[in-house]
């Protein structure tokens, strides 16, 4: 899992009983290494089936075919962070509990100390990009709507420099100059040297799930706009439209709640009540977290694919600049030609002239895609 928490355990120890940092011990028991080692194979399965190359059938030919993937490719990208992530979780914990030597607490010695903390800063990391491609997908899908070209360098710094930076410094901080972080027993100490670690942690995590919210929040505006104003009308149809779309929005947002959130609830407790922790509350949001950070490559198998029944997509009359092939990526959206118009509403809600002009060529019934 990615939490600073465990980044600790790496430090070389002098851990007496009923110590406050004798919790940590948890995360050496043989119950914890196994639910991470079950949690991240889950999640290999899932970043793999995610990563392969998926088949479409019935889709149709866009005239802008630099663009079909688009979508897809940070979709892969976040799956690649996820699956490299996952596997130094496998590794980590397999090694933990067949190589007892490899344990910071039973073997204080440079080389498990070394090993830890390596292998903690390659999961930290890994997860860290999971989080900006997450923001990239987002802010990516915005730029679709309005009609932007793509910026795949931009991204690519984003999502790995940004976690680069911010892995190294926490680590640095932490374990520099030799990782003796548990002797700290000053609060000045503990402010300087563990607490910037759960800053580069915990503030790009919370800021993305601030903006990702806001950001679908107006593409889904966005798209209720494009819809009225190209196709003329906003019926029932058009509303089961923008309703798949917000639905799908809906799911990448309380995927990545419910996998980051313990990490974000434990980071605050440790802080705020350290002299009094709830121990026991402490250590089952730690298997929460080793269930739930490695199952985010699984998940996102589901919240990110293109859902099966309500795979249409809008045409490109109604998108800016007529390109509808970045949005079709992104968009599940309820099957309009299958949608029953509700009593009252055989007519637009609303209509232009224009609309009953282009009325015989825009459609948005003649791009049906399948999964």
């Amino acid at each position: 899992m990615a939490d600073p928490t465990i980044q600790t355990f790496c430090c070389h120890r002098r851990t007496l009983p009923g110590s406050p940092d004798s919790i940590l011990m948890e995360f050496h028991s043989d119950l914890y290494n196994s639910v991470c080692v079950v949690s991240s194979l889950l999640g290999i399965a899932g970043a793999l089936h995610q990563i392969h190359p998926q088949r479409h059938t019935n889709v149709i030919q866009r005239p802008l075919g630099d663009f079909v993937t688009r979508g897809r490719q940070i979709v892969v990208w976040l799956a690649v962070a996820d699956l490299l992530a996952s596997l130094g979780v496998f590794f980590r914990s397999i090694l933990w509990v067949f190589v007892r030597d490899l344990v910071p607490p039973i073997s204080d010695t440079v080389s498990s100390v070394v090993f830890c903390a390596v292998i903690s800063a390659w999961i930290q990391f890994f997860y860290t990009a999971t989080w900006f491609w997450t923001l990239c997908y987002a802010v990516d899908v915005r730029r679709v709507l309005k009609s932007q070209g793509e910026c795949t360098i931009c991204y690519h710094i984003i999502a790995w420099l940004s976690p680069a930076i911010l892995t190294s410094v926490g680590l640095l901080i932490l374990y520099l100059p030799h990782a003796h972080c548990h002797d700290i027993d000053t609060m000045s100490g503990a402010l300087t040297h563990i607490f910037p670690n759960y800053c580069a942690t915990f503030f790009p995590m919370a800021v993305i799930m601030i903006v990702n919210p806001i950001l679908y929040c107006c593409s889904t505006q966005d798209v209720r706009f494009i819809i009225s104003v190209r196709l003329g009308q906003y019926t029932q149809r058009e509303r089961n439209a923008v309703d798949g779309i917000k639905t799908k929005f809906l799911f990448i947002i309380i995927t990545f709640y419910i996998c980051w959130l313990p990490n974000l609830i434990c980071g605050v407790l440790i802080w705020s009540i350290w002299l009094e922790l709830p121990e026991k509350l402490i250590v089952s949001l730690w298997y929460v977290m080793a269930v739930m950070n490695p199952l985010q490559a699984l998940l996102n198998t589901v919240v990110y694919r293109r859902w099966s029944g309500v795979g249409q997509h809008i045409c490109s009359s109604c998108l800016p600049c007529g390109d509808s092939s970045s949005l079709s990526e992104y968009t599940p959206i309820h099957t309009l030609n299958e949608v029953e118009p509700v009593q009252g509403e055989n007519t637009p809600l609303l209509q232009s002239q224009e609309s009953e002009l282009r009325s015989s060529r825009m459609s948005i019934n003649g791009t049906l895609t399948e999964s």
